[in-house]
């Protein structure tokens, strides 16, 4: 479902300055949230996050009608939450972040660890649809699907230049990942691809 039902959310602002009280008109405000919102933006953006991005449920990443890339920073992590679009946005060149101290609700903010650097990490989630996005370079990943995630559909995506791609349950010993559903179809493997196509 993503942010369907909710009011729409328009990006204003391309800043990540701050990770714990994120302002008003950020990406990263919007995705906190408790409700369900359709988040769009205003203009083309480049955003480069301090950290990664901690999404909260109910939410939709339209880049439609925007030139939107997400990049040279941390990106986004899908985290023991349901329903998540993300559809026409360029998530490329993400790097290793943190530790550090992110706000991943209006309520609550913690510790996080180092980040692997993927683009799209997906991790005890559900009801989550990756669509129409362009990914490339990243320091790890670009889609992991990990920790029982499932009902995870993949498609229209455009893959180019990099080394591990999409990674569909971390280890064989991961019996969470027993039953994991995912959903592969009508992506481009591009050029400079070298592994996990999917594992």
């Amino acid at each position: 479902m993503g942010g369907k039902n909710g009011r729409i959310y328009v990006v204003t602002d391309n800043s990540d300055d701050d990770v714990v009280n994120p302002s008003p008109g950020t990406l990263r405000y919007g995705v906190i949230q408790d409700e369900p919102l359709w988040i769009i933006f205003k203009q083309d953006m480049m955003i480069q996050l301090k950290e990664e991005l901690i999404m909260n449920s109910f939410k939709t990443l339209d880049g439609r009608g925007s030139n939107v890339h997400i990049a040279g920073g941390a990106c986004l992590t899908v985290q023991y939450i349901s329903n998540i679009i993300v559809h026409g946005i360029h998530i490329h060149d993400c790097k290793s972040t943190g530790p550090a101290t992110v706000r991943s609700t209006p309520q609550h903010f913690g510790y996080r660890g180092k980040t692997d650097g993927d683009a799209i990490s997906v991790y005890g989630s559900k009801d989550i649809w990756i669509d129409h996005n362009y990914f490339s370079n990243c320091a790890d990943g670009l889609t992991d699907i990990t920790e029982g995630s499932t009902a995870v559909t993949i498609s229209n995506n455009y893959f180019t230049n990099h080394d591990k791609v999409m990674l569909l349950g971390a280890h064989p010993q991961d019996t969470i990942d027993k039953n994991m559903e995912v959903t592969v179809a009508f992506n481009h493997f591009g050029a400079g691809l070298i592994q996990r196509l999917p594992r």
